[in-house]
């Protein structure tokens, strides 16, 4: 008896955990049990905003349009190369199918978008590289099916005003007068995309327009010779709507962009958008007998022969597709107005090859002009690196902010650990 009363008191934990004599069953007293779940939904409850911000960290870093993406820099520069090259080869080459004599409008509309199964080594070589687990066209929808023929069909139509303005203006007064594109780019994408309208990209908008108007004071002293009053405002009339149409694809496609994640699931939209247009222009040729007049064209107009007139021709429609790849990239990668104005500056590109190529004039007023479109450009691009540093500044700050709250959050659940 002495030697029980001397025996200490059990403390809480310890009573808890310990087995009921007059039970011979191993129960747990249900008290313990209680508390331990309480702990636990404590602990869960401060890990539970690190693991959301891990969540969306995972999720930013696999969005390809995220400037912290490995492969944002590299898709970024590739496309830019893409539509550099893809501007000025298509633009020349066009207007060197029209100087010998090629005359049907429908023959270069469909180059500029026959090209697309070029479009399949984009969508199935990263695939077969093991560069992505992703499966071609696993995610494409019925909606984005949809939308991507009916952007197509627009795009048709404006390859066709494309054109007319190419056959009947000179390479440097057409390439230039598309740079009036950007202003109602502009405006339709701060309607469609909610496009902020700051002073680097009001400025340069502005500058290119001014460029457009210099340019036109000019070009009633430009018109080739044997070509009509009536063609020659045709191809003014036919640039300019092409100009405004172009403005609306590009936000338009933006807004269907903002819901892509990879950079292949573009080029399977563009794919689409391709394949719609060829069935237009292919349309045409057929209604206005251009497959024929094609081959006539090749073995009796062109000036250069039949296998000048073939590789002419074939070598449109690869550029044309670098083209337009290079804009689709661009457009997903940044946004519709950025890639306006990078088109639009590769104009005045155009313009010195139009210049050197076929020695269109260049006088002072164009020269002005041109000094306005690089000017403008260079002050745009300017304003998107400085808010492109403060973009990943904010990434970083973020990044670092959401570590911080794990280590806080480890910090806690090891130290209700050691006290249990």
């Amino acid at each position: 008896m002495e030697a029980r009363s001397q025996t200490p008191p059990l403390d809480h934990h310890q009573s808890s955990l310990t087995m009921n004599p007059t039970n011979n069953d191993d129960t747990i007293d249900i008290e313990s049990i209680h508390d331990h779940q309480e702990e636990t939904q404590q602990q869960q409850h401060q890990n539970q905003p690190s693991s959301i911000n891990t969540n969306k960290n995972y999720l930013h870093a696999n969005d390809q349009k995220s400037v912290t993406n490995k492969r944002y820099m590299p898709l970024l520069i590739i496309n830019y190369l893409l539509l550099f090259v893809g501007s000025i080869s298509s633009s020349l080459l066009s207007k060197y199918y029209f100087i010998h004599k090629g005359s049907s409008k429908w023959v270069s509309t469909w180059v500029q978008c026959a090209g697309f199964p070029l479009l399949i080594i984009p969508i199935f070589l990263p695939n077969l590289l093991n560069l992505t687990k992703r499966i071609p066209f696993s995610d494409f929808t019925l909606k984005m099916l949809t939308l991507s023929f009916f952007v197509g069909i627009m795009l048709g139509f404006n390859n066709l005003l494309i054109s007319w303005g190419v056959a009947y203006l000179p390479v440097s007064t057409s390439a230039l007068l598309l740079s009036s594109q950007l202003v109602f780019n502009l405006i339709l994408s701060a309607i469609i995309v909610k496009q902020k309208i700051t002073f680097s990209n009001l400025n340069c908008v502005i500058l290119l327009t001014l460029s457009s108007i210099i340019l036109a004071l000019n070009s009633s002293s430009e018109r080739p010779k044997g070509l009509t009053k009536k063609e020659y405002f045709i191809g003014f009339f036919c640039t300019i709507s092409a100009g405004l149409l172009f403005a609306l694809y590009l936000p338009v496609v933006e807004k269907i962009y903002k819901k892509v994640y990879c950079y292949e699931m573009v080029m399977e939209m563009q794919l689409i958008m391709e394949i719609a247009a060829t069935v237009l222009a292919s349309i045409g040729m057929a209604w206005d007998g251009g497959f024929k007049e094609m081959k006539r064209e090749s073995e009796e107009v062109f000036d250069k022969g039949s296998r000048v007139y073939w590789v002419t021709v074939m070598s449109n429609v690869v550029t044309w597709q670098f083209c337009f790849m290079g804009t689709a990239g661009m457009v997903f990668l940044t946004s519709s107005l950025t890639g306006g104005i990078c088109m639009t500056a590769l104009l005045s590109m155009n313009v010195l090859g139009g210049v050197l190529v076929y020695r269109d004039d260049f006088g002072g007023l164009k020269a002005v002009s041109t000094v306005l479109c690089m000017w403008g450009f260079s002050s745009y691009v300017y304003g998107m690196y400085v808010k492109m540093l403060e973009e990943k500044g904010k990434k970083v700050k973020e990044s670092n902010d959401s570590s911080s709250m794990e280590l806080i959050s480890m910090r806690r659940s090891g130290g209700a650990t050691m006290v249990q």
